[in-house]
């Protein structure tokens, strides 16, 4: 009799056991689809192959804008919330020109200027077509050839980097041209894509430039 009790105390044990692995399982599956966490506690399958998708959009989007290809670029602003461009590391939402992808393809063929913010030093505003805006600062360097960071930043400097607070738990690429000798290094450019995910791909839904300012 006591041999029967024994056994039925190991199995009930053995299915709690089981059933603890398995509301596991599904909790780090759900950590994985929220993703509070960019790359943290991600399987190692799943790591590799986001990182390899985010940085294959990385290098699309780069040369859609060394090209000029904005009806390319177009398509991958987010379906729903748009793209927010900002002039350097502070992003600023509801301040910092922002765009459907209606939008965006409505104007970017049209010389309408926008105000995109204060330069640094001077002072004085940006004002100038969403066009100009891409090819003079967005890409005002030749970014094909940075290096590149995803979730990390390379560059860093005296302005405040807001992005991880107001985009939690998003991915981003960080494309970065190191500073010469000649300029001790300050005359450093980054630019930056930051992604979310919208029926299963990865979007736009930021583009962030940062440099050194005074």
């Amino acid at each position: 009799m006591k041999n029967v009790i024994l056994a039925v105390t190991l199995l009930f044990l053995t299915c709690c056991s089981k059933e603890k692995s398995i509301a596991l399982e599904i909790q780090q599956d759900s950590a994985v689809i929220t993703k509070t966490d960019p790359l943290g506690n991600v399987p190692e399958p799943v790591k590799q192959s986001r990182i390899k998708i985010l940085q294959n959009l990385n290098s699309e989007i780069m040369q859609a804008l060394k090209s000029k290809n904005y009806q390319r670029f177009s398509e991958f602003i987010h379906p729903e919330k748009g793209v927010q461009f900002s002039m350097y590391a502070y992003v600023r939402p509801g301040t910092d020109k922002h765009f459907g992808r209606k939008e965006f393809t409505e104007y970017i063929s049209t010389p309408t200027k926008f105000t995109w913010g204060e330069k640094d030093g001077s002072g004085d505003l940006l004002v100038i077509s969403l066009k100009d805006y891409l090819e003079t600062w967005v890409f005002k360097r030749d970014f094909t050839r940075s290096e590149f960071y995803l979730n990390e930043f390379k560059g860093t400097g005296n302005s405040l980097n807001n992005l991880q607070k107001t985009y939690p738990g998003l991915d981003f690429t960080e494309n970065y041209i190191p500073g010469s000798e000649k300029y001790g290094g300050m005359d450093w450019n980054a630019l930056r894509f930051v992604f979310e995910e919208f029926l299963g791909e990865y979007y736009l839904v930021a583009v962030v430039n940062d440099q050194w300012t005074i």
